[in-house]
């Protein structure tokens, strides 16, 4: 069964297979008249996945899927991560984000690309909400290419073949100081070791520069010495600061975002606690950076 489609008609009076509305000046936008609980074609997940890349980050409201028709969804982009540092359950390819007063958030609330601890970071992540606080709980992105082009000349030249050392130092936390949670560390070290990437990302799609260093998984850059690798990255990590590169979502219960983690960093706001904010993620593997 085909998606529902959108009235709009494209020059050759075909009807296009989605409706995408712009949200943001950066990125961001909103798709209409697909109803997700239904398969999608071959010319719906093309257009789908044009808008992804193009937009960067896409918003699907009152998509009232269950963990199985996610999972299934989430497929079509690829082959899916399961995440080393969470316990898995049914599915072990869903990520749960259960927060609340007995579960504080561990750092989701730091810039970052999905993963980029791994060799082959996370393509595309794909975030279904369940449970949201009356307030706060927003998901901000920021778009990694326009924080590229507002780099000076002379600052892309001087950072254009420098590479980074990334480790998932942000979950180093859960591990105990036992024999145990030892032995967990180091085989976790074993899994991850330390990849190294291009500080600046080259879409494989587009061949548009990002800059492809974040605050969470980043701790040095190749060859240089501490302080200069440390006033570089401050510059970089600064751009996904500047608003006018961000997007901002207000998220309600069935709402469904689909994100690049290529071309972008974002950041969940953590200004709900004590309240429940409750999530389902997928996460699409990806290729090695270049």
């Amino acid at each position: 069964m085909n998606v529902t489609v959108a009235p709009e008609k494209l020059n050759d009076g075909k009807a296009e297979p989605l409706r995408v509305e712009r949200l943001g000046a950066s990125l961001g936008a909103e798709v209409h008249g697909i109803d997700l609980n239904e398969p999608m074609d071959s010319a719906t997940f093309q257009a789908f996945e044009a808008a992804l890349i193009e937009h960067k980050v896409l918003v699907l409201r009152d998509q009232n899927l269950t963990t199985e028709q996610h999972v299934r969804l989430s497929r079509l982009f690829g082959e899916l991560e399961v995440h080393p540092m969470r316990p898995q359950g049914e599915f072990p390819e869903i990520l749960v984000l259960d927060n609340h007063k007995d579960n504080p958030v561990l750092s989701t609330d730091v810039w970052h690309s999905d993963t980029t601890f791994r060799r082959n970071p996370t393509k595309y992540t794909i975030l279904r909400c369940q449970i949201m606080p009356k307030l706060g709980g927003d998901t901000l992105w920021a778009n990694m290419e326009a924080a590229y082009d507002g780099l000076s000349e002379a600052f892309k030249t001087m950072i254009g073949g420098l590479r980074a050392v990334h480790d998932f130092q942000n979950f180093r936390v859960l591990f105990r100081n036992t024999e145990e949670d030892r032995a967990k560390l180091r085989k976790m070290e074993e899994l991850f070791p330390n990849p190294s990437h291009p500080v600046v990302r080259t879409h494989p799609t587009t061949r548009r520069k990002s800059i492809y260093v974040n605050p969470q998984f980043t701790l040095r850059i190749e060859g240089l010495e501490a302080a200069e690798s440390r006033a570089i990255l401050d510059v970089l990590f600064a751009q996904a600061r500047v608003p006018e590169y961000q997007f901002r979502l207000r998220w309600a219960s069935g709402t469904i975002v689909f994100w690049d983690n290529r071309s972008t960093q974002h950041y969940a706001a953590n200004d709900y606690y004590p309240e429940r904010r409750r999530m389902e993620r997928t996460a699409v593997v990806g290729d090695a950076p270049f």
